[in-house]
């Protein structure tokens, strides 16, 4: 190759070397100044508030006493005034029976005398308030004395069962009063009224009586949930879950507190009970005017250049 062009080649890949040096040393710039700006988090501040720990547990609509309407006689049933799911009250008639005898002879007695009035006609009344749950005649069908003839839910006897794992029964002694979620979100309170003396041998539960005034419209079978309290205390100071951080085996916890405006360092924590969305911190004593990530403090080193975002 002719030293010219030589020359000219050589000077061309400096050139190129030169601008590819430049163009890599402003991104590193760039970079280097996105860095020294701080990794973007928020910060929250300890919380004073009280703090409840509880357990949720499935109650379910029962009634707990059912009345059995029997027939009192040999006939048959001429009237029904009883309807499934109908709401009945304690005296109203439900069945009309005429005997077998009556229903063969007809008014041949009345025509005979009069002044005999037989009629062997006999009314069945509910004895007790309630609904309608079976129904086991219609009218016309022949029935024998002591045949039942439907099913009343005793109103009174409402309640719902909680289904309580009998390791947990410790707890009810504090929780008289309970709340109950129905599955469309209604809330009632319910009065803890008694406990089954049994427990079921497989999953070793016991069923606790609550009473919920007023639930006259709640199906049977309807399953709710009910809130056991375990613990509750006053005034203890207490983080959002999102601020605090642990190892891969959950046997450290700490937290990133900020130091000053653009730096947060690391401060291992003792948590006490949790809930739902806050964890209890027992060591070290916060103050409400110390600054804690809240976000954008996952990975952080124990001492970390951050920008809060407003």
């Amino acid at each position: 190759m002719p030293t010219f062009e030589r020359y000219v080649c050589l000077l061309l890949s400096m050139t190129i070397l030169v601008a590819t040096s430049c163009r890599s040393g402003g991104k590193e710039t760039a970079e280097e100044k996105e860095q020294s700006a701080g990794t973007p988090v928020t910060v929250t501040s300890v919380s004073t508030d009280g703090l409840t720990e509880y357990i949720e547990l499935n109650a379910t609509a029962t009634f707990l006493q059912k009345s059995y309407v029997k027939a009192n006689l040999n006939g048959y049933i001429q009237t029904v005034n009883a309807v499934p799911g109908k709401y009945v009250a304690a005296g109203q008639i439900l069945f009309v029976l005429k005997t077998k005898e009556a229903q063969s002879i007809g008014n041949s007695i009345n025509t005979l005398d009069p002044t005999f009035k037989f009629s062997g006609v006999n009314i069945i009344k509910a004895n007790s308030t309630g609904y309608i749950t079976q129904l086991n005649h219609q009218a016309g069908d022949y029935v024998q004395d002591g045949e039942q003839l439907a099913v009343i839910s005793d109103e009174n006897s409402f309640a719902f069962l909680l289904n309580l794992p009998y390791e947990l029964k410790q707890y009810m002694a504090n929780n008289n009063t309970v709340a109950l979620t129905l599955p469309d979100g209604t809330k009632l309170k319910g009065t803890v009224t008694g406990s089954m003396p049994s427990v079921d041998p497989a999953s070793q539960t016991q069923n606790i009586v609550i009473k919920v005034p007023g639930a006259d419209k709640i199906p049977e079978n309807l399953i709710a949930k009910v809130r056991i309290v375990k613990t509750n205390k006053a005034n203890t100071i207490s983080l959002p879950k999102a601020a605090i951080l642990t190892n891969d085996v959950q046997s450290d916890f700490w937290v990133m507190e900020m130091t000053d405006s653009n730096t947060a360092v690391k401060v291992p924590v003792k948590k006490g009970m949790e809930t739902k969305d806050m964890v209890e911190i027992l060591e070290p004593k916060f103050s409400p005017s110390d600054k804690i990530l809240l976000t954008g403090n996952y990975g952080l080193p124990d001492t970390a250049r951050v920008k809060i975002a407003q």
